[in-house]
Parts: structure tokens; C-alpha cells; sequence
């Protein structure tokens, strides 16, 4: 059985929950305890940057599926020819800080490059929807990537949430573009939606009400600096999660 199967049953039961590393995190120590940390707190899938070293280094440390992170169609193509990994065209919070800004056109453009390098349909394939243009050129983005075949689409908004503090006010204003984008999203298309964006423990379940299938943690993990730290976050996440998985059967 492929590694992503995991994934797509939790996508299923609107419950999955996938740890990141960090798009521009090749520190390859630091790397290999969020690896840890995703696989012991048994999340749903954990995504790293498109670093060969790294890349073999999660599919040697977990069971987990393996999401590759890169805005280069030809690192994804490369990641895919090292093993059993999903691809994810995205997580551009971390390139905002250095000045890159994505658009629709160019995120539809690497999108083509990347499925006609793979050309290979059973490849999971995520793409991150761009917080920073208006919710019309999201959907009209998110539709376009749907007919594409993309498997999953993910949101964003932490880098353009005005935040004034660093209490749970704060921290739900962090996750509210996110959340709000997901909204809109999952009423327009009929694949997954993904919230990630300055996610913490404090406003996950609100990205499941929201309809979100998937949630994708980096920051409120990644910057901690021991395994244990780390593990208990992920665990505090899976467990809301999965109460999240609960609570649907339960209405059904």
C-alpha cells in the first residue's frame, strides 16, 4: 500500500493532519525532529523542503506519507524519483519573508511544468492558494487547479493577518484569513481543502468547522527546540483531530 493512503482516509473522514517542516528548513537535525515528532504523535503525513538529504532522511525515519515542498516543478519531479512521496506547490509564508510573491498565472504554470515532468496520475499532488490576492481570484484559481487534477488544495493568510499580540486573541487573529479562505474554498470546489497558515492548538478545530478535510501545522512546531516539546504539540493537534473525526460520525 502507497504511504498516501494513510493520508487520504484521514482526508476522508475530515480529521487528517499534516506536520511541516518548513519549505526552507534544510537543517537536516532539526528536519529529523519534526520527522519524529510528526510520527509519534501518529499524524497523518509530514512535509519537508525539497532537500535530497532530507527527503531520504523522512522516508527513512517514518512510516508517514512524505509531502515534498518546492516552487521548483524540476525539485518535485526529482523528489518523486526518490521514493514514495506526495508533492505539495506551496507553503510560500516562509518565501514572503525574502521578498517572493506568488500569483495565480505563475502558480498555474509551475503547476502544468511539474505534472508534465512527473507525468504520473497516481503522484498526490497539494497546491497552496495565495492568501494575499482576493477571495474571487482565489476560487477562480482553486477551480482551475481542480480540473488540472491537483489532489488537494491548501490555504493560506498568516503572513497578511494584522496581529496586534501574542495571547489566544492573537493567535486566533493569526489563523482567521486562513480559516476565512477556507471557507470560501470548500464551497467552490469539490476536492479537499487544507488550512494551514499560523495554525496552533488554539484554532484548529475552528479550521475543521470551517471545512476544512486537512490541517497543516509548521511554525507552532518547527520553531520549538527539543523532541519532546515537539511531540506533545503534534500530539495535542492529532488528538483535537481526531475528536474532530469523532464528532462527524457521530452526526451522521
Amino acid at each position: 500500500m502507497n504511504r498516501i493512503e494513510l493520508f487520504k482516509q484521514h482526508l476522508d473522514q475530515k480529521c487528517a493532519v499534516k506536520i511541516i517542516s518548513g519549505i526552507n528548513n534544510f537543517d537536516i537535525k532539526k528536519a529529523e525532529m519534526v520527522v519524529k515528532a510528526a510520527s509519534m504523535a501518529k499524524a497523518s503525513a509530514v512535509d519537508v523542503s525539497a532537500n535530497e538529504e532530507i527527503i531520504k532522511m523522512a522516508l527513512e525515519t517514518t512510516s508517514l506519507p512524505v509531502f515534498v515542498s518546492s516552487i521548483n516543478p524540476f525539485e518535485l519531479a526529482g523528489a518523486v524519483k526518490l521514493g514514495d512521496v506526495a508533492i505539495e506547490i506551496g507553503n510560500y509564508d516562509a518565501l514572503y519573508k525574502s521578498g517572493k510573491i506568488m500569483n495565480p498565472n505563475q502558480i498555474l504554470n509551475i503547476t502544468k511544468q511539474t505534472k508534465a515532468l512527473i507525468n504520473d496520475e497516481s503522484v498526490f499532488i497539494s497546491v497552496t492558494v495565495p492568501g494575499h490576492v482576493n477571495i474571487n481570484e482565489q476560487i477562480k484559481l482553486a477551480i482551475e487547479l481542480e480540473k488540472l487534477g491537483v489532489n488537494l488544495i491548501q490555504t493560506e493568510g498568516a503572513s497578511i493577518a494584522n496581529v496586534q499580540n501574542d495571547n489566544t486573541r492573537g493567535l486566533i487573529e493569526m489563523a482567521t484569513v486562513s480559516i476565512a479562505n477556507t471557507i470560501e474554498l470548500a464551497r467552490n470546489v469539490d476536492i479537499p481543502v487544507m488550512t494551514a497558515s499560523g495554525l496552533t492548538p488554539a484554532t484548529v478545530a475552528m479550521a475543521f468547522a470551517s471545512g476544512a478535510s486537512a490541517v497543516g501545522v509548521g511554525s507552532c512546531i518547527n520553531k520549538l527546540n527539543s523532541l519532546l516539546e515537539m511531540t506533545a504539540t503534534a500530539t495535542q493537534i492529532v488528538e483535537i483531530a481526531q475528536k474532530n473525526k469523532i464528532e462527524c460520525f457521530q452526526t451522521v
